[in-house]
């Protein structure tokens, strides 16, 4: 016998907020490649090694964002199936 996976369906509402979660998501991950690119060219020259290190600092916090905005979005899910 096959398991089958549960599926809980939450709506529109779940739909809506996945969506949400996921453009900031995408939206956060380009802005770290953002950061780590130009970061990478200002290594190149002596006098924007500083800035770009700085570069790579934003680009380091924003990694551990990535988590918080998936916790959050969860978060949010539990919130609105617990209001159904």
């Amino acid at each position: 016998m096959r398991k089958r996976e549960a599926e809980i369906d939450f709506g529109a509402e779940h739909i809506i907020i996945k969506r949400r979660y996921r453009a900031l998501g995408a939206l956060n991950d380009l802005l770290i490649a953002l950061w780590f690119l130009i970061g990478s060219i200002f290594f190149f020259y002596d006098a924007l090694m500083t800035d770009g290190t700085w570069l790579f600092v934003v680009g380091s916090m924003q990694l551990m964002l990535r988590p918080a905005i998936t916790l959050a979005e969860l978060i949010h899910v539990r919130k609105a199936y617990a209001r159904n």
